[in-house]
């Protein structure tokens, strides 16, 4: 089976227990994402909506950086875990089930909407593209990333990855699934997005448990994360 989403809900009751490697792998993307983001976005204050955001780890670290986040997944148990954890912290932050092909809000209701680890799985991406940028406040922007569709990539994210060096669930990804940079743009354009800049995503070293940490490299290859914007109607509509 591939792409199958039933492995968040599987391990919900251990999601911050740090006992899996391939969950720890997940929680170890998140500083080397921020890396990035945290020079594109002030948090402080914003509405943000973590689209799929599963057990909570990026949601969690943007409401440590002063964002009121809203996070949304498929995934029920995973939500309730994430939802457990930020109540022991005595983060606000609120989880819903859903999708993101038919989002639960009210237009132009965030300042910024982050989908991570999403974009290669969903059932619909000219849809869910359109639910961001109605969800998104006039300048608002879009924080993503995703794999790229070419032979590299199938043999970074599939063969070693999942078949070889097991850092995710075999059958996690369908590499026919997985997004070229400029078919993204196209999408995200076509859903009224303005592209901005990308980059790419990837290992940078090993920390005490021998698990991969990540940060922002320039090849674009494998793994790669971008900013897009709605267009503001005005010079003093909401921005990043």
């Amino acid at each position: 089976m591939r792409n199958d989403l039933t492995i968040y809900d599987a391990v919900a009751d251990r999601w911050w227990s740090g006992e899996l490697r391939w969950v720890r792998t997940l929680k170890n993307l998140v500083p080397g994402r921020l890396e990035w983001f945290d020079r594109h976005i002030d948090w402080a204050g914003k509405d943000v909506l973590d689209l799929g955001c599963a057990g909570g780890f990026m949601a969690e670290a943007m409401a440590g950086r002063g964002a009121r986040v809203t996070g949304i997944d498929p995934a029920a148990e995973a939500v309730e875990a994430a939802r457990r954890h930020a109540d022991a912290q005595g983060l606000g932050i609120r989880y819903d089930v859903g999708v993101g092909e038919a989002l639960p809000y009210d237009d132009a209701a965030f300042d910024a909407v982050v989908c991570v680890d999403v974009l290669e799985h969903v059932a619909d991406l000219d849809r869910v593209l359109a639910e961001v940028a109605r969800v998104l406040r006039p300048g608002g922007c879009f924080l993503y990333d995703t794999i790229n569709r070419n032979p590299l990539a199938r043999f970074a994210t599939i063969t070693l990855a999942e078949d070889l060096l097991r850092l995710l669930p075999r059958g996690t990804h369908d590499p026919a699934m997985f997004i070229k940079p400029r078919e993204l743009s196209r999408a995200m354009e076509g859903a009224g997005l303005a592209p901005g800049p990308m980059t790419g995503l990837g290992p940078r070293g090993i920390d005490r448990r021998l698990d991969l940490t990540f940060g922002p490299l320039p090849l674009t290859a494998i793994l790669y994360m971008g900013l897009a914007r709605r267009p503001a109607l005005a010079s003093g509509d909401v921005s990043c």
